[in-house]
Parts: C-alpha cells; sequence; structure tokens
C-alpha cells in the first residue's frame, strides 16, 4: 500500500548538520524530510552516535577503504530506515488511552485531514465501535520519507593515497548519490544548485530510478528550480534518459536559508503562476519524452502517467499563507525550513546557537559573501563561526584550515584547486593585492571581501557533534548556522506540536515584529537586494551589467503588477489593505531608484 498523504508541508535540508538525523525524530508522525548525504564524515559520526544511543552494534567505515564515502551514506540511510520501521511498529502496537505517541500521529494532522476525522470519530464513539476503527486507524500509520540532498556543485575530483585521480565515479556528488541508490530505503533525492550533467546521467546506472514491474518507482528524482524556464530544461534532460521527474520544488531566491540562489528580479508569485498554468503541458511533455527514452532502452514502462508534484519554499510563516500557496496555486505541499531550527524537537542546534537564535533581532540575519562557491549565503551574524572568523583576522591569520575540501574551486595559484575560505588561498591573494593596489581604502575593501570567505564544512557540521557529545572534527567547534530572513519573526523555542500547530493555524507563535505577507517580504529583500548591487558596481559598469541591472528593475515592475492585481482578489480586506499599502510604497522606491549608464567616480 501506498503511504498516503499525511501532511501538507515537509521540512528542507538545512545547512549539514541541522537536519542530519531529523528523520527518527519525525518520520514516525509521518512527516516528510530532507537530510544532506554530501558529508559523509558527518554522516559516519551520527551513525556511530545513533548506534549508540538506540544500543546497536557499530562497526566504522574508515576512510581509506575503497569507496567509503558510498558506503557510509548507504549504511546511515539504512540505519535510519531500520530504526523508524522499529518507531512504526512500536506505535501501532501502543494503545490509543494511554500511550502518546500514537495519539500525537493523528493529533498533529490538519483538522480537514480525513484520518484526523476518522480519529475524532473514534475518540467520540461507543466501547463496542472503537475496536473497528482502532484497526482503521492502525492500517493508515505510515512513515514520512527520508528524503535526500546533493546540492549539485559540490562534486570535486578525488585522489587515492599515492595522489593519483580517482575515476569520475568517484567525485563527490557521484558517490554519493551511489550511497543512496544502494541504500534500501524507498524515497526522494532532491537535487539542488541547478544542472549536474554527469551526476544526472549517472542515475541511469540504477535500476531504483527507473519504473519497476508495477510501474511504481523506489527512488524518485525532485528537482529544486527557480522558475519554470529551469525545470523545462533540467526535466527534458532527465526524461531523454527515461528518468522522471516526480516533483518540481521551487524556492524563493532570496527569501530562504543557505545560500540564495538570487533570481534575475523574478519573483516568487508570478513563478508560481507559470507552474500553475503550465502543469499540465509540462507534464505531458516530460511523460512523452520520458516513455520514448523506456522504450529505446527497452526498460519496464509507466502503467499510467505518475503524479508530476509541485512545491514550494522559502519564507512561508502563517497558516494564511500556508493554505494560500496550496489553493491558489495547486501546489501539492510547502516546505517550511528555517522556524525548525527553533524546535529541539526536529532539528540539531547546540544550546549556544539556539539561544541566540531563540532572543535575536532582525538586524542579526544578512545575505553575506562567506560562501566560497560564490553565490550569496544567508548568515547569522551572532553565530560563534563569525566570532571565529573575525579572531583569526585580528591575529592577522585570515581564512580557515582547510580539511575536508569539499568546496574547492580555485587554481589561481595552484594546480590543484583550493578552496576561497582557506587560510592558503588568502594568505596568497592577500599578498597580490598588497602588491598590485596603492589606494588604501580600495585595498582594505578588496581584502575585507577576501576575508569573509569562510568555511562551511566544518561550520555547517559543528552543531550536531556539539549537541551529541560526539568527536569534533579537527577539534573545530565553531557554529555556521543559515537561517532565511524570515526567522526574524520567531522568538523562542517551540515543542514540534506547537510549530505543526502553527501551520495548521491552530496556534499562532509569531514574535510582536509587524510582519509583512511572505511576498512582500521578498520583494523589499530583492529592492534592497538590487540597490546594494548597483553601489557595488558603480565603478565598473559596462553594458552587460547595465541591462542586467535593467532587466531585473523591470522583472520586479512587473511582479509589482501582478500583485497588485492578486491582492484585488483577495477576499481577505485587512490582508489587502495593509500588503497593498507596502506594495505601493516598495513600487514608489523601486521607480526612484536610477540605474547609471556610465561609470562614476566615487
Amino acid at each position: 500500500m501506498e503511504n498516503p498523504k499525511l501532511h501538507t508541508f515537509h521540512i528542507p535540508v538545512m545547512g549539514l548538520a541541522f537536519t542530519i538525523d531529523t528523520p527518527v525524530k519525525v518520520a514516525r508522525y509521518g512527516i516528510n524530510s530532507v537530510i544532506s548525504i554530501i558529508e559523509d564524515h558527518l554522516v559516519e559520526k551520527m551513525r556511530k552516535v545513533i548506534c549508540k544511543n538506540e544500543n546497536l552494534p557499530y562497526t566504522a567505515i574508515e576512510e581509506n577503504e575503497t569507496d567509503a564515502r558510498a558506503k557510509r551514506i548507504t549504511a546511515y540511510l539504512n540505519l535510519l530506515d531500520s530504526i523508524i520501521d522499529q518507531q512504526i511498529s512500536r506505535i501501532k502496537a501502543q494503545n490509543f488511552d494511554s500511550d502518546h505517541e500514537i495519539n500525537a500521529y493523528f493529533e498533529m494532522l490538519h483538522n480537514d485531514h480525513e484520518l484526523k476525522q476518522l480519529y475524532k470519530k473514534f475518540k467520540n464513539s461507543k466501547a463496542e465501535e472503537k475496536l473497528a476503527l482502532e484497526a482503521e486507524l492502525k492500517s493508515h500509520i505510515f512513515p514520512g520519507t527520508i528524503d535526500v540532498n546533493i546540492m549539485t556543485k559540490l562534486d570535486k575530483t578525488n585522489y587515492d593515497e599515492n595522489n593519483n585521480e580517482l575515476p569520475q565515479e568517484y567525485c563527490d556528488a557521484l558517490a554519493a548519490l551511489r550511497g543512496y541508490a544502494q541504500s534500501k530505503i524507498k524515497s526522494s533525492i532532491i537535487f539542488s544548485a541547478g544542472m549536474n550533467p554527469r551526476l544526472f546521467s549517472y542515475c541511469e546506472q540504477f535500476d531504483d530510478f527507473f519504473p519497476d514491474s508495477t510501474g511504481q518507482l523506489k527512488k524518485e528524482i525532485v528537482l529544486k528550480v527557480s522558475d519554470y524556464r529551469s525545470a523545462l530544461i533540467q526535466g527534458k534532460y532527465l526524461a531523454k534518459k527515461g528518468l522522471w521527474v516526480s516533483e518540481f520544488r521551487i524556492e524563493s531566491g532570496i527569501n530562504c536559508g543557505g545560500h540564495a540562489f538570487v533570481s534575475n528580479g523574478m519573483l516568487l508569485g508570478p513563478i508560481l503562476e507559470e507552474f500553475k498554468n503550465k502543469r499540465e503541458e509540462l507534464a505531458q511533455e516530460l511523460y512523452t519524452e520520458c516513455c520514448n527514452a523506456l522504450k529505446n532502452k527497452q526498460k519496464l514502462a509507466f502503467i499510467n502517467r505518475p503524479n508530476l508534484k509541485i512545491t514550494a519554499q522559502g519564507g512561508i510563516g502563517t497558516a494564511f499563507e500556508n493554505d494560500f500557496l496550496l489553493h491558489h496555486y495547486n501546489l501539492d505541499a510547502t516546505g517550511w525550513g528555517s522556524p525548525f531550527l527553533l524546535v529541539p524537537e526536529a532539528t540539531n542546534v547546540d544550546e549556544d546557537t539556539l539561544q541566540k537564535l531563540a532572543h535575536a533581532n532582525q538586524e542579526d540575519y544578512y545575505v553575506s559573501h562567506a560562501s566560497p562557491l560564490g553565490v550569496p549565503f544567508n548568515n547569522f551574524r551572532r553565530s560563534s563561526s563569525e566570532d571565529q572568523r573575525k579572531n583569526r583576522i585580528h591575529k592577522n591569520r585570515p581564512g580557515s584550515p582547510c580539511y575536508k575540501k569539499f568546496l574547492i574551486s580555485n587554481k589561481e595559484f595552484t594546480d590543484k584547486a583550493i578552496c576561497t575560505a582557506s587560510r592558503e588561498y588568502q594568505r596568497l591573494k592577500i599578498k597580490t593585492l598588497e602588491n598590485s593596489i596603492s589606494d588604501k581604502a580600495i585595498l582594505q575593501a578588496k581584502i575585507a571581501e577576501i576575508e569573509e570567505k569562510d568555511c562551511l564544512c566544518e561550520g555547517l557540521g559543528a552543531a550536531a557533534l556539539l549537541l551529541n557529545k560526539a568527536e569534533l572534527s579537527h577539534k573545530l567547534k565553531a557554529v555556521t548556522i543559515c537561517p532565511g530572513p524570515n526567522l526574524a519573526y520567531f522568538s523562542g523555542t517551540f515543542s514540534l506540536k506547537q510549530m505543526v500547530d502553527h501551520i495548521y493555524g491552530r496556534l499562532n507563535i509569531l514574535n510582536n515584529l509587524n510582519r509583512p505577507n511572505l511576498f512582500i517580504n521578498e520583494l523589499q529583500l530583492y529592492i534592497d537586494y538590487l540597490k546594494k548591487d548597483i553601489e557595488k558596481n558603480l565603478t565598473e559598469l559596462n553594458g552587460k551589467k547595465i541591462e542586467h541591472f535593467q532587466n531585473f528593475k523591470k522583472n520586479l515592475n512587473d511582479g509589482i503588477a501582478y500583485y497588485e492585481e492578486l491582492f484585488q482578489n483577495v477576499r481577505d480586506n485587512t490582508f489587502l489593505k495593509s500588503n497593498m499599502a507596502i506594495l505601493d510604497h516598495l513600487k514608489d522606491n523601486l521607480n526612484r531608484m536610477l540605474i547609471p549608464l556610465t561609470p562614476q567616480t566615487v
């Protein structure tokens, strides 16, 4: 029996550590969540932690073993799957009258869910009816899925102990995919950060990504995308290989956590509208391509066209917004990320960082250039990693020791790629700048840009190790955390039930800050981003940059026009009145923003 659709939200991947074991915390309540599998050292350490907590035997998979990366990932996913199976069996054996978990399973469902209605009927039924209703309820208890995420850009080449380059299947992303594909779990893999042709093509090597004899997929592919065009291009690339994309996960380019893949001024509302209008066209085009490829490969075919899900995430903060997105855009689910950082039952945040988040101000959340990937990165000013970065600069030792090398990409000074956050790169780059720039103000600004890069491999994984009192990597304990700006509207810490009740409108846990609608928040973030980007490039303007800024501004204005029409059609007058006033203000600010046509002297 296929798992029923239990919840209309999922918990997206957050960092390396924050959701690394979230499935064993929430899957027993039917909640889907996503873990990052790119960092195999962390995966292995957490396998050891969980085995100890569950009194299970643990045999280490050493780093020097053949295909250790894939083996570690497979072992970890199989462990989570086994534990969740045991949790579900335990819940099914519980008594509704006395045990908490079986009641919590149904109580957390949306009030309109048919199983919630059946549960209420059971609670109010007479003794002679309870037995049959109890059996029916228990037959519908299924776990949430253990979904995994691979950031496609993290795919460095690896070497053996003699410094010989290994074949491409041992590159980071491909080895991680293999680890997932060889596991026993039935779930989805989410590819984020754009297309990686060799990674996508590698999926063809594993039968679980193709239909079985019943036309079903054991492992599904999900693409995190920023717009319809990207979805169509990537979806067709996979479909021509006989690989079906089961879900397009649309994320705000800027109103999200982690890396911010800023769009060219394209706003979430118009993007969702395009998916809504072209969903059937997209599904049919991909299905036709996929069926042709399966036939050519002499693979088993789908019996019926599989479902194509459309979901959205990034900056959602209220039950009204959640319901509006689901119903207006016909979404299958929404993603709630950053607010779950304040839910210790669901995520891994060390106590020091948790308390800082719980009492943070809006100014503590900002878009930084800390990522060595060169992509804007949502950051937290009060994190211990920020303190560590500044202390290293103060001691005239900027940069980080680079042990794991997941983000190496730069060959400016070396034959082999190194990381721009590394001490080696920053030392070499700063020396070059000092020898080539005489203007002290310009030199300091350039050095500050270099020194802003920070080590994410260690920082994004430290919290889970600290919280679980596990062995730290090279004794590095500074925590990098990357919440979206929407977290500014949540203060304190919450139980899992409280957060789910908030999502479903049974409770309001927002703080007292005036919070505009998620569409308005995103628009404000984009206007601020454009203004700063123009100011940053004033002295280096060229035709390409000017055209980019003009298109960016045009897309924002087109988005505003879309929202003006949308808000007029929303029946909630309070929503209309408050957001229309802010929209008018932002429109005026945008139209007063001038784009210079020639470089400026600053």
